[in-house]
């Protein structure tokens, strides 16, 4: 802890008491939803939330409106536009906040799915599980790599070198036919059934330039 403890408790003082204020409602209660893993990393880092939560939305906002072109597979499940989201969210991140700030946010919601998956929460529609926490793990980190790379990089071009970098298999999906099904490392359709409840299920990662058929 960088700050003298009684320093620190009471910036985390201001910070909540900051959120409880009338016009903050709607950023109490989205602190509220978040997993303990996310909570302690914004109890951890109270001055670059607000921040955070904008960069956050203007990804979704981006990987929405590239889901609806053919620049990618439109895949947001364990497809490339998932690993855009990602990849350009820790980018984003690294740039405004520092890429080690960046990285443990990514780290504390990759925690936050394995609660969910204990808790038999859905994810984007799915249940979490490791094949999709170990695809997030490794294009987060590529986003690092890229931002550290193009550190004064525009947001436009950015976007770019992110989708470049998905078409160049230098990020991870996971491994589905053509109609969706996932598909096991010997090219089994993994039966629905087996995949429910369960962390360990089969589902493999495969380079992101990797064509479904």
């Amino acid at each position: 802890m960088k700050l003298f403890p009684k320093l620190y408790i009471l910036f985390l003082m201001l910070f909540l008491s900051s959120l409880l204020q009338a016009q903050n409602i709607s950023s109490l209660k989205k602190f509220s939803k978040l997993s303990r893993p996310e909570k302690c990393w914004v109890l951890q880092h109270p001055f670059v939330t607000k921040k955070t939560l904008t960069i956050t939305q203007k990804v979704l906002l981006v990987t929405d409106s590239i889901a609806k072109t053919t620049t990618l597979d439109g895949d947001k499940s364990g497809g490339q536009v998932d690993a855009f989201r990602h990849a350009y969210w820790m980018a984003s991140l690294a740039q405004s906040i520092g890429w080690r700030k960046a990285l443990k946010l990514g780290r504390a919601h990759e925690k936050s799915n394995y609660i969910d998956f204990k808790k038999h929460r859905l994810e984007d529609g799915q249940h979490p599980d490791k094949a999709s926490g170990d695809m997030d793990i490794y294009n987060n980190k590529v986003g690092i790599e890229i931002v550290k790379a193009n550190k004064n990089i525009i947001d436009k071009n950015l976007q770019l070198l992110v989708i470049s970098a998905i078409e160049a298999g230098r990020m991870k999906i996971i491994k589905k036919d053509i109609l969706g099904n996932f598909l096991d490392e010997n090219n089994n359709i993994i039966p629905t059934d087996s995949l429910k409840g369960k962390w360990n299920n089969g589902k493999c990662l495969v380079n992101s330039d990797l064509k479904r058929k």
